[in-house]
């Protein structure tokens, strides 16, 4: 009987996500020319695509870290929120026709003030969840010593 390891379960957790936010993603695409702002709605298709390949990515390499368990299942938290947040701000922003913190995408719209609010929220928390992902990512993946390498 073949063992998988804690980090293999949560690897392959998150391709399964990642699947998911792939497929989302892709629905998403069918309501982009019926949401009030279409590049914004194109914007939320695009952001659940290469977010869900990101997780999928992140699955794979999942077994390659080297965090403690806290550590491991802060990252993989972070990392799932700000990939949904990602898509949920965009697709809200292409839902509601609001989007003062994308005046590009949005076309300069903006919306009520507690649209505006729930999508800056969205947006400033996954920027710094993604932001504190990618560190403890590139402290994940440090290399090995001598030390730390598995006895044979």
């Amino acid at each position: 009987m073949i063992e998988i390891s804690d980090k293999e379960l949560t690897g392959n957790r998150l391709v399964r996500l990642g699947v998911l936010l792939l497929m989302i993603g892709l629905i998403t695409g069918f309501v982009v020319p019926l949401v009030a702002i279409p590049r914004m709605g194109l914007a939320s298709h695009i952001q659940g695509i290469l977010n869900g390949m990101l997780l999928m990515i992140l699955g794979v390499i999942w077994p390659k870290l080297q965090l403690s368990p806290r550590i491991s299942l802060i990252t993989f938290c972070l990392s799932v929120y700000a990939a949904f947040a990602n898509w949920l701000a965009t697709l809200l922003s292409a839902i509601w026709g609001a989007g003062r913190s994308m005046p590009i995408a949005a076309a300069g719209r903006t919306g009520p003030a507690w649209q505006e609010i729930v999508i800056d929220f969205l947006l400033f928390s996954l920027s710094l969840a993604m932001i504190a992902v990618t560190v403890l990512l590139l402290y994940g993946l440090r290399r090995r010593t001598v030390q730390d390498s598995p006895k044979s």
